[in-house]
């Protein structure tokens, strides 16, 4: 009897257990990982990358207490700069952090199992894995401050044809808007047009693009505007100065970098041409000197 009633309490407990195990599985379901498939089928990119986005804006939400204020003001500085690259906020970049680190310490690991080296590598591995996100954040700073170095020319004399023609600022700065390239300049370009339109200062909206960008050739231009608007002189006089102001410095930097070519072309040369035309060159004459002339001596 006491047997049966053993294997009933266990059965029992087993069951409840087995219960209540399903209901906390529902339970987690339901506010966690419903929540989870329904803001990756939101994802505008869908799929692993979705996955991967929504998985990193999750583990950034938690590192919102980790962070000091210092690595915090410093990264969006850089993320307004880059452009916000897939609306990336600073506790993101310091997930992917994370995340770059244990895949570089799992990456390390893996090349010590193989090569049979010290353990001290894999935490190199992960040193870089943890500084990767950093440095993607500056090349894309420097990919979108090149974008708008190569179409300032092109919108400055758009705009400056447009003010000669009678058009004031604003309105010369739509038509730059509407006509010029699409790009990191033009989305700057509109973020000022909706900030006049909705009655800021030219001074203020122009020096809030200046803070946005932070481009030494974008910078000169905007100081000169605004001094030109503080001093009243023509805007158009001045439009056209910078104009050909910033097409010289073009030109002068086009001749600096055709200047640096041969340099960046010196190691290709000797590296990797100049031993392949020696070897064709001499090849055949070193052979002969250490080995004979073949045909003769058989």
């Amino acid at each position: 009897m006491s047997d049966i009633l053993t294997e009933t309490l266990v059965g029992g407990s087993a069951l409840m257990f087995a219960a209540a195990v399903g209901f906390f599985g529902i339970g987690i379901y339901q506010n966690y990982f419903s929540q989870f498939v329904a803001e990756v089928q939101d994802e505008s990119a869908g799929g692993m990358s979705g996955m991967g986005s929504v998985a990193i804006r999750k583990l950034g939400a938690m590192n919102r207490r980790l962070m000091w204020p210092g690595y915090e003001s410093k990264m969006r500085r850089k993320l307004i700069k880059a452009g916000e690259p897939q609306a990336f906020k600073p506790e993101d970049i310091m997930a992917l952090q994370e995340v770059s680190a244990v895949i570089g310490l799992l990456m390390g690991l893996i090349l010590v199992n193989f090569v049979g080296e010290n353990l001290a590598w894999s935490l190199l591995f992960a040193l870089f894995g943890m500084y990767y996100p950093l440095i993607w954040v500056n090349d894309q700073v420097k990919k979108r401050h090149l974008l708008i170095s190569r179409a300032l020319p092109y919108s400055l004399d758009l705009l400056t044809l447009s003010v000669e023609a009678g058009l004031d600022f604003t309105g010369a700065l739509a038509k730059v808007v509407e006509k010029g390239k699409s790009g990191p300049l033009r989305e700057e370009l509109q973020i000022v047009l909706k900030q006049l339109k909705m009655g800021k200062t030219r001074e203020e909206c122009l020096k809030s693009m200046i803070a946005r960008v932070d481009l030494p050739a974008l910078t000169t231009f905007v100081t000169a505007l605004i001094q030109a608007d503080k001093m009243g002189t023509s805007l158009g006089k001045v439009l056209r100065i910078q104009s050909t102001q910033l097409r010289i410095d073009r030109t002068q930097r086009a001749e600096k970098l055709a200047g640096e070519a041969p340099v960046k072309m010196l190691f290709p040369l000797i590296a990797c041409i100049f031993p392949t035309v020696f070897m064709v060159l001499f090849g055949p004459i070193v052979f002969q000197f250490m080995f004979g002339d073949i045909s003769a001596s058989a």
